[in-house]
């Protein structure tokens, strides 16, 4: 059995996301038939799905060069707004590259997503890998460590444009002089400002999410690899976060949250579902992942410790293209909500979740998995002594607005 860990907040519900699929080819670089379509139609009606299936957030991608198998893609911030207009109540993430934006800029879009939509727009802030995306676009192109050096400052100035008057800050990559921004975020009770997801496997990056983002992204991982990277956070954490980075000016930050990405393959059997992964590996597009696999261990092994993203990869976990398939969220839906329930007693908080045929597949766990997650985490609770809190999940906020 998995020990609880310090960190476990065995009263709150998890929550769960998926991933917006505006790329096309879907999430798994397969021949295999993936009836996901990455127009706005298709992902207009799976946001009203997620959000009535207990989905609370959805994660818009962003890529600008057509790589891995997509060679078409929207843009995330403008498909994020689109997808926020369309729902009630579902939070969408927008996945933004520092050094593509200027923090300032962003900082504004935000509000005004955040106006549009009653106070459900977030952010996904992404260091970057794909160098040609920056090159190629005539940008800068920073050395691994130093794109967390400036994504600190980019994440720095979008909270103290989000939360302060006459907002200042001098850094190596932005400067940024008596500035204020109104209207200002929505005022949500619990939230400080529209909340910043982070994401990254390596040293650097998890120093950084300690020490600034209200979230913690990783690609997919056992259960010793994520306790790994939530201990890497948890260190860099502390006063730091009470500091704000800023000499206390800014609000305290409370301690990071930890989302985990997660491929789902829930099937009548455990042997239904491995046959299916097994269709999916048989039938992988192997120029695709090569070429994908080639850039991102490259990117991996420029950190100082070799600890980056993808960098212990094998050629089967990048056909899902965030190591999706190593969270083994594959089995039964009893399967994969025991699994569930074992990473949120490490320290989960967030399951960022995949599927190869969206609509069908998010309504599905919805239905079958989620209320054998939600008994799982009473039972857990009540015997370490807690209460297990429905108060503010979607189903419950579903329930006040009927």
């Amino acid at each position: 059995m998995t020990e609880i860990s310090n960190v476990a907040r065995l009263s709150e519900p998890l929550k769960f996301a998926y991933w917006v699929p505006n790329v096309s080819g879907g999430l798994v670089v397969s021949t295999i038939e993936q009836r996901t379509g990455w127009d706005f139609d298709y992902n207009k009606k799976l946001a009203r799905i997620a959000e009535n299936s207990g989905f609370e957030y959805a994660l818009t991608q962003t890529r600008y060069a057509a790589s891995y198998g997509a060679d078409k893609q929207h843009e995330a911030t403008s498909f994020s707004l689109a997808l926020l207009a369309a729902t009630e109540r579902l939070k969408v993430i927008a996945a933004v590259h520092p050094g593509m934006w200027h923090p300032g800029v962003l900082a504004k879009y935000i509000i005004t997503a955040d106006h549009i939509s009653n106070g459900r727009a977030a952010v996904n802030i992404v260091s970057g890998w794909l160098k040609n995306e920056f090159t190629n676009f005539g940008l800068d192109w920073l050395e691994h460590d130093e794109r967390y050096v400036r994504t600190e400052e980019f994440i720095k100035i979008l909270r103290g444009l989000w939360t302060e008057q006459e907002f200042s800050q001098a850094g190596k990559y932005y400067n940024i002089t008596d500035f204020t921004l109104q209207p200002a975020p929505v005022d949500v009770p619990g939230r400080a400002h529209p909340e910043i997801f982070f994401g990254g496997n390596s040293t650097a990056a998890q120093a950084t999410a300690g020490r600034v983002a209200d979230w913690y992204f990783s690609n997919g991982k056992d259960l010793d690899g994520f306790k790994e990277n939530i201990a890497g956070v948890v260190s860099s954490a502390g006063e730091s976060r009470r500091e704000a980075g800023r000499g206390g000016t800014l609000p305290a930050l409370t301690a990071p949250r930890f989302g985990l990405n997660g491929f789902v393959i829930a099937r009548d059997s455990e042997k239904e579902a491995r046959d299916t992964l097994r269709e999916i590996v048989a039938k992988a597009h192997k120029p695709a992942v090569q070429g994908f696999r080639d850039a991102v261990q490259e990117a991996g092994a420029s950190t100082q410790d070799g600890k980056g993203m993808w960098a212990d990869s094998s050629f089967e976990d990048l056909i899902q293209y965030n190591d999706g398939f190593k969270t083994q969220l594959i089995g039964t839906p009893e399967q994969i909500a025991e699994r569930i329930v074992e990473y949120k007693k490490i320290g989960v908080n967030l399951m960022l979740t995949c599927y190869l045929h969206f609509q069908e597949e998010v309504a599905a766990f919805g239905q079958d998995i989620l209320p054998i997650v939600r008994e799982l985490e009473a039972d857990l609770a009540r015997k370490h002594g807690a209460e297990l809190d429905l108060s503010n999940t979607p189903a419950a906020n579903a329930e006040v607005a009927a």
